[in-house]
């Protein structure tokens, strides 16, 4: 199988969809919550100073979680929820407020090595 090819506009329109589904289903969720609050600061810039003091001991920030299971479990389902909804309705909701401005998406390499063995595994199994 081959890699698809795109038009140019096809491109820009994935682009603009992926950026609209990221903003609309990401954005103001639970998310926010988690990202509310102070961030520390770090003199060294590494972040090697920051420690955060618990009843247990210190924990160095490089080895703090900063998102709980639960915190975790209830993201992923709002945000599956808020996918399914926008997948439902993707032309009343989609459309650009904030993120009109963001960077624009880039192929995730993680991702595409995915791809790329699903596709080679397509084509062992058509042979």
């Amino acid at each position: 199988m081959s890699e698809v090819r795109w038009t140019a506009a096809e491109r820009r329109h994935m682009e603009l969809l992926a950026k609209s589904l990221v903003e609309t289903c990401m954005r103001n969720s639970c998310l926010e919550d988690l990202h509310a609050g102070t961030f520390p600061d770090s003199e060294v810039g590494d972040f090697s100073d920051v420690k955060v003091v618990s009843p247990y001991g210190e924990i160095p920030w490089a080895r703090l979680s900063r998102i709980s299971n639960e915190e975790m479990k209830a993201l992923m389902i709002e945000v599956v929820d808020r996918v399914f909804t926008y997948l439902l309705y993707p032309e009343e909701l989609s459309g650009l407020r904030s993120a009109a401005r963001w960077n624009r998406p880039q192929l995730d390499r993680n991702l595409m090595k995915a791809v790329r063995r699903r596709q080679a595994a397509k084509r062992l199994h058509r042979t």
